[in-house]
């Protein structure tokens, strides 16, 4: 009985196999050759959306409203909590399903031996030790040892390696791989989460990119609450300190909090993003994450795959060196007369280009007979006729064709020596021989192929540069010959082995080695991820291209994973963004409209912090000075309305893409919004004066009310045009939508307040001018502080 050691002391017995009862106790002990998903239950994740800074103000306000009997502007703030919650539900719901591609690849039969015979069982119910029959074609269910035959095996979906490999008895096959040619016994090695294939879903489930949106989201709710909390707390010392009873301040508490709640924040994110996706869309990348684009802005590190990437994923050849008295045509001549077309293989086709870039005619060669490559001969030959005379053309591997052929000894020395410099150098080898017959073969000389780089991706590498965006390469090649392809690219040579960054001493060093560095050469899967993650680490946002299997951790882990055009499933399903054509010029784009994205989100989040300023600041401040509240709980609820949800229009606002990463600077966002808010707040007191003193508004408080909320809301479309550009604002037109959205929104609030309506009580068209009036003047004052804050001190805007 044939049986054989195998893995940590385990013994395969190739004649019978496992019995049933094998199978049943190892599927115990190693589980179904699957990968279990993790996932919260759709419920938890809905719940979720109530948790957090954004929801608890919405819902603080509402039971304040359900404390004050104000039922209808607490029905109005419950809508707006349960209206945020399932939008941003709904969005995530749209996330990849990277996992369900992933473990589709484990849905396949096998034929496996048990109990001494030959069946064929589902491929989830593998275990290790089981013997398996491979053929040509088959998929690779399992992680397998090979014990009989030879294999061609294509890995590229897996490696992205550009030619089928060979293995033979003793070697390793990987989950996922397909057979090419050959027929082989094996021994299961590793199964579900264990295998290659398993470690790579495994990975992909456990990358959690850094979400900077939601950061900044947290961020600036964090800033404008405790701007709400400060003002209130000092409310109410001076209310103690004023005698003034508690009970009085709850009215206060609610109008602050509704001035406070970022409530349009998260629907500027998803609004502006998508718009921006859809321009993406128009120039071929499509986001699979809508936060992506934002990502895309502040990316200053972009790991790039190289094979298929950076480079065609083809082969060419890159050199000749022509032995005896034959010329560099002969040896392209004579491997493209030694291949056939037809049979598509990545050699044959390397040597067809090259021909055709020659300008060889094939015309009049007509093999009589050819033999296809075989992993036992490592080599093609054919016989071939040209004007009634025959000869014998072949070309394989170096030391197999050198091994027939009659050259003297002289040249079959010039030919190892350049075979050892082009193979340090990373190339791959194929000699070409030609002779009369098969006795008197003559080695005509040696080509060295590579998988060449892409037209566009020196271009691009240039663009991404100048956008002060470093591009790191990532290849599981040589270190030789991934100099050489990075030298070509405009990269420079600084490329490390991976072994060498874990062998380097502190998280320090190697996070500086990193920086540094150009690329890495000779890595795997998990070390695409691990590098993406460590890079992350040190405060980077990655980016990551990629197009196989073996990339979707590290996509799925960079904020900005970018699958190209010819990507597997499983690589668009990991990332954030999809290339539609060829090569990656689409990822300029990405970047440029990204950071365009993140500049009208800008605005947005800077109006916001100053209008939230000065509405706390004033209302508290007025209510010190008069006794009364300014504005009503109803007009702030118009107002959030009439001027965060106004200017979501924002969105779609002209703006300018930066030459360097963007990053969310809250903390200067904030003071620069207290600057120009502290004007803005002694503008609000004047106008408070002039309603007062000139129109003696204090005796007509719900007239005053309407007045006072004229000016925040006119005000506040005036700041909106003041600090959507960094210049004086009329260097730069708004969209037409903004520009639409504010006239017709001035138009109304004047509409309403002229008129009333319930909650609102009508003011004449004299006040409601003197209120406009005033606005447009505030507002040119404003613009002029803007551009001295921008120019004099660099304010973040």
């Amino acid at each position: 009985m044939a049986e054989r050691s195998f893995g940590s002391g385990s013994m395969a017995d190739l004649e019978r196999g496992l019995s049933s009862e094998e199978v049943k106790r190892r599927i115990i002990e190693y589980g179904y050759n699957e990968v279990q998903e993790r996932r919260a239950s759709l419920a938890a994740r809905f719940l979720g959306k109530f948790w957090g800074l954004s929801p608890w103000m919405l819902e603080a306000t509402a039971v304040l409203e359900w404390f004050l009997g104000k039922y209808l502007e607490m029905f109005v703030v419950t809508i707006l909590l349960f209206f945020n919650a399932v939008l941003s539900f709904a969005q995530e719901r749209k996330s990849d399903s990277a996992l369900d591609v992933l473990r589709q690849k484990l849905r396949v039969n096998a034929r496996v031996r048990r109990n001494g015979k030959w069946i064929t069982v589902p491929a989830k119910e593998l275990v290790p030790g089981d013997i398996l029959r491979l053929r040509a074609g088959d998929f690779v269910p399992a992680d397998v040892r090979l014990v009989e035959g030879i294999a061609e095996v294509d890995q590229s979906a897996m490696t992205g390696e550009s030619l089928p490999v060979e293995r033979k008895a003793g070697e390793e096959l990987y989950s996922g791989s397909i057979m090419r040619k050959g027929e082989i016994t094996a021994v299961v090695a590793a199964t579900g989460a264990k295998t290659y294939f398993g470690r790579t879903v495994e990975l992909v489930q456990v990358a959690k990119p850094k979400l900077h949106v939601e950061e900044a989201i947290s961020k600036v709710s964090r800033w404008l609450l405790a701007m709400t909390l400060a003002m209130l707390s000092i409310g109410l010392v001076l209310a103690v300190i004023y005698n003034t009873k508690l009970s009085e301040m709850v009215p206060l508490t609610a109008i602050l909090l509704l001035s406070a709640i970022p409530v349009a924040l998260p629907t500027m994110f998803t609004i502006t993003m998508a718009l921006g996706s859809l321009e993406l869309a128009k120039k071929g990348v499509l986001i699979t994450r809508l936060d992506a684009s934002e990502d895309a802005a502040a990316m200053d590190i972009v790991c790039v795959d190289k094979t298929g990437t950076m480079t065609m994923n083809k082969l060419s050849i890159r050199e000749l060196v022509p032995i005896g008295e034959h010329e560099e045509r002969d040896v392209v001549l004579y491997g493209a007369i030694a291949s056939q077309e037809a049979n598509l293989d990545p050699i044959d086709q390397a040597f067809f280009a090259a021909a055709e870039g020659m300008r060889l005619s094939l015309e009049g060669y007509k093999q009589k007979r050819f033999v296809p490559f075989d992993p036992s001969t490592r080599r093609t030959e054919a016989t071939v006729e040209k004007e009634g005379l025959e000869f014998h053309v072949l070309k394989g591997s170096f030391q197999t064709v050198k091994s027939i052929c009659v050259n003297e000894k002289e040249e079959l020395k010039k030919a190892e020596g350049a075979v050892e410099e082009l193979s340090k150098r990373g190339y791959r080898i194929i000699a070409v021989a030609k002779g009369e017959t098969q006795e008197n073969l003559k080695l005509a000389g040696i080509a060295a192929l590579y998988d060449a780089p892409r037209t566009d991706s020196s271009s691009l590498i240039s663009e991404l540069k100048q956008l002060g965006i470093s591009v790191k390469m990532l290849t599981g090649d040589a270190l030789p010959i991934a100099k050489e392809v990075s030298k070509q690219l405009g990269l420079g040579g600084n490329l490390i082995r991976i072994s060498g960054l874990k062998d380097s001493a502190g998280e320090e060093e190697r996070l500086r080695i990193m920086e540094e560095c150009n690329g890495f050469a000779e890595i795997f899967p998990e070390d695409k991820f691990l590098i993406v993650k460590s890079l992350q680490e040190g405060k980077h946002v990655v980016g990551m291209t990629g197009d196989v299997v073996n990339d979707a951790p590290a996509l799925r882990q960079a904020e900005v994973g970018i699958a190209v055009a010819n990507a597997t499933d499983v690589a668009k399903k990991a990332s954030s963004a999809v290339l539609t054509t060829e090569g990656l010029v689409g990822i300029v784009d990405l970047v440029k409209t990204g950071r365009m994205i993140f500049q009208r989100i800008a605005s947005w989040v800077i109006n916001k912090m100053i209008r939230t300023f000065k509405r706390v600041v004033f209302i508290v401040v007025a209510f010190v000075l008069t006794g009364r509240y300014v504005v009503s709980t109803f007009d702030m609820i118009l107002l959030l309305f009439l001027s965060d949800y106004v200017t979501l229009s924002l969105s779609t606002d002209r703006v300018r893409y930066s030459k360097k990463p963007e990053s969310w600077d809250i903390t200067g966002l904030v003071k620069t919004g207290i600057v120009l808010g502290i004007l803005m707040v002694f503008e609000s007191l004047g106008i408070l004066y002039i309603g007062l003193s000139y129109f003696g508004l204090l005796e007509r408080i719900d007239q005053l009310h309407t007045f006072v909320f004229n000016f925040l809301t006119f005000s506040g479309y005036f700041t909106v045009l003041a600090v959507r550009e960094r210049r004086h604002f009329w260097e730069s037109r708004p969209s037409r939508a903004l520009a639409f959205a504010i006239a017709t929104n001035m138009a109304i609030v004047s509409l309403i307040s002229i008129i009333g309506i319930p909650g609102v009580a009508p003011i004449d068209p004299g006040k409601l001018l003197a209120v406009v009036s005033y606005s447009f003047a505030t507002f040119l004052l404003n613009d002029l502080v803007k551009v001295f804050l921008v120019r004099r001190i660099g304010a973040a805007l």
